[in-house]
């Protein structure tokens, strides 16, 4: 199992939206879809506010993400965002050897530290272009979390690879957050009944712009979510949110998804084709999220001129696994792209 030097714990709190708080740049840390939430989505929500004096149901957007993923309603937990259900996971589920593995969103290992438990870390390699080698994980790890496609790296792992974690006895949590970007949403899991101690996460955060909302879910096995749902607090959805859950499983909104993901992934394509022209970056070729991650030396210097450019970049070393020499980029429209190329190019001479 691959360990940072003195297996130290890093600012794994810091997150993307803390590049743009209270400055006025353009924005490439965060990884929400631009342009959301689309104006049939605000009517939704704005709709709800009516009904804020009764206590939130939460059956009916249950029911509407368990037929979205062909599962019973028994098999689906609503949370108060992906946040809330790493959270319920690392307190509820007894856990003695857990293992994440990295570089990866953060929150699961700071969660499960924060529950009192010893974290295992696996590092994946850049020189392996950072995909998943399953006999890294220890055959002893009880709960093993991975993110598909995962943030920052972009690479999305083959669904059978995943699904050889599984072990009798393991939880397998699988953070799907972007999975909606990648077009079929190929290698989810999602829905699947057949692998043992599988945990999948999905938030509706990304793809339609509901980070203050606070919007996602659980799928697993009945038994999971009882005991996960008994570690909630009553209602830990709001009215509005529900709302918004149920609008985002109707056929039109999947459709509108799966076009914003094949948008997406051309212009991810752009993006990388402009990284190309650079010597100085390289940038992690298999990229299948809305976000790619990119290595540059001194890139915390190139970061920094950036923003005096206007240009707000995801640092990369509070992610284990990474350095100073990393930085994650999210996709945007091609104006936006070319104008940070440009950018780029200036912050690359000068911090030079």
């Amino acid at each position: 199992m691959g360990r940072e030097p003195g297996q130290r714990v890093r600012d794994l709190r810091h997150h993307g939206d803390a590049e743009v708080r209270d400055e006025k740049l353009i924005d490439l840390a965060v990884n929400v879809r631009t342009n959301t939430p689309p104006d049939w989505l605000r009517e939704r929500i704005a709709d709800s506010l009516t009904g804020l004096a009764a206590y939130p149901d939460g059956r009916s957007a249950r029911a509407a993400v368990a037929e979205r993923h062909d599962l019973p309603a028994r098999r689906v937990l609503l949370t108060a965002g992906a946040a809330e259900a790493f959270v319920l996971l690392a307190r509820a589920l007894p856990a003695r050897h857990p293992v994440v593995v990295h570089p990866q969103f953060t929150e699961p290992e700071a969660a499960l530290r924060d529950a009192g438990h010893e974290v295992g870390r696996v590092l994946l390699r850049a020189e392996d272009g950072f995909r998943l080698d399953p006999g890294l994980v220890p055959e002893d790890a009880d709960l093993v979390v991975i993110g598909n496609p995962t943030n920052p790296t972009s690479v999305l792992h083959p669904a059978e690879t995943i699904v050889s974690l599984a072990r009798p006895g393991r939880t397998l949590v699988v953070d799907e957050a972007f999975m909606d970007a990648v077009p079929g949403e190929r290698e989810s899991l999602a829905g699947r009944t057949d692998v043992p101690g599988l945990v999948v996460l999905r938030s509706l955060t990304k793809t339609w712009g509901l980070a203050g909302l606070r919007i996602g879910y659980v799928l697993a096995d009945q038994e999971t979510i009882a005991t996960l749902e008994r570690a909630q607090p009553l209602w830990p959805v709001s009215t509005p949110a529900l709302v918004a859950a149920e609008a985002c499983m109707s056929r039109a909104a999947l459709a509108e998804a799966e076009h914003a993901a094949y948008r997406i992934g051309v212009e991810r394509a752009h993006l990388l084709a402009g990284l190309a022209e650079f010597d100085e970056v390289r940038a992690v070729a298999a990229a299948e999220g809305p976000f790619v991650l990119v290595r540059i030396d001194r890139a915390d210097a190139v970061r920094e001129r950036l923003r005096a450019l206007g240009f707000a970049a995801r640092r990369g070393d509070t992610f284990p696994g990474l350095d100073r020499n990393w930085l994650r980029l999210a996709v945007r429209d091609r104006v936006t792209t070319n104008r940070f190329l440009q950018a780029l190019d200036q912050a690359l001479l000068i911090a030079g």
